[in-house]
């Protein structure tokens, strides 16, 4: 059998107050003397008591947790993040609830379901699609506390992310400032119909007046090292001439490395690699890589102050708010010329 949970009548009986004493003891209340709260909080500890936060909840209709939905826990920049929030709310005294989509709009639609069921105070969300946000906007629209943390400008939903074309218009153009005009694309995510980061390659080919080239584009169908090399590969196997190639995720890029020392392919003499996200192993590759830094502590900072805004406001949420972080560029050896 289970152990029984220690209730307040329990720590009366242990102590010969009345349940409306112990209460307000545990509460730290005036009201009470303190060498009988400290006799009651004593009592409570050595019974192991814990307050029935489901009751609290329902006087005070905060759970006091907050549900953060991934897309993906392998991956290092996510998992980095979810870290961070974690930290962040806790220092507001909230606990997290992480549930992971694994890129799939169904399974996040389920996940923010399962969310609402549990009734978390709010919600910070990595969406599977930028743009397919049709089963979160309800929940704005009943002023309910959510904010993306990735999102189109024009989502019409609270969100804190890193600007994703911007970056990737940093990142190529450095590619370009470096004599590149051949430069291969490996991304995955416009299956999902978020397309940022291509958007942002592709502003930066035309403000160069370079002509996109589709066989310059390559879709490894995943975002892992094994999906960069396979993307590498059917790159590199069209022969279009490419001597630089722009990698959406760090993973990607690592193994568009590996793909370069697997070819005798020499980086960045014959090839230059740029990453996106700029993971802690980025810098330990073989080839040290080039990325675009993901702000992890300013996103997650962010993100949950603005939720903890959300929260406060009750049911008058401000007009939602995208705030978009400007990220910077990390030039390591992948793409810089003579290393």
């Amino acid at each position: 059998m289970g152990k029984a949970i220690v209730r307040l009548k329990d720590i009366a009986d242990k102590t010969g107050f009345s349940t409306n004493t112990v209460s307000l003891a545990l509460r730290e209340s005036p009201r009470i003397p303190e060498p009988t709260r400290v006799l009651i909080q004593q009592a409570a500890a050595a019974l192991n008591y814990l307050p029935n936060q489901i009751a609290k909840s329902l006087v005070s209709r905060q759970t006091m947790t907050i549900g953060l939905v991934l897309t993906d826990i392998t991956n290092p920049t996510l998992t980095h993040a979810a870290q961070a929030i974690e930290l962040a709310l806790a220092a507001r005294g909230y606990g997290t609830l992480f549930a992971t989509s694994n890129n799939t709009l169904e399974e996040e639609i389920r996940t923010v379901e399962m969310f609402r069921s549990r009734q978390v105070d709010g919600m910070l969300i990595y969406p599977t699609s930028h743009r397919q946000l049709d089963h979160i906007r309800p929940l704005r629209r009943a002023n309910y506390p959510v904010v993306l943390l990735v999102a189109d400008p024009d989502a019409g939903i609270d969100a804190v992310c890193v600007d994703e074309r911007r970056g990737a218009w940093k990142a190529v153009r450095h590619l370009i400032e470096m004599g590149h005009r051949r430069i291969g694309l490996v991304d995955s995510a416009a299956r999902h119909g978020n397309s940022e980061k291509r958007e942002g390659y592709l502003k930066a080919l035309t403000e160069a007046g370079l002509d996109y080239d589709s066989k310059l584009a390559a879709d490894p169908s995943g975002h892992t090292s094994k999906h960069g090399s396979a993307g590498m590969d059917e790159l590199m196997s069209r022969k279009t001439g490419a001597t630089a190639v722009f990698c959406t995720n760090d993973s990607l890029a690592i193994g568009a490395l590996d793909w370069c020392r697997r070819h005798g392919v020499a980086v960045p003499r014959d090839m230059a690699i740029m990453g996106f996200d700029d993971i802690e192993y980025a810098a330990f590759a073989g080839v040290p890589l080039s990325s675009v830094r993901y702000a992890t502590r300013e996103v997650s900072e962010m993100a949950v102050e603005r939720l903890m805004e959300l929260i406060a406001a009750k049911d008058a949420l401000p007009q939602a708010r995208v705030s978009l972080i400007d990220p910077d560029l990390i030039i390591r050896d992948s793409t810089r010329l003579g290393a």
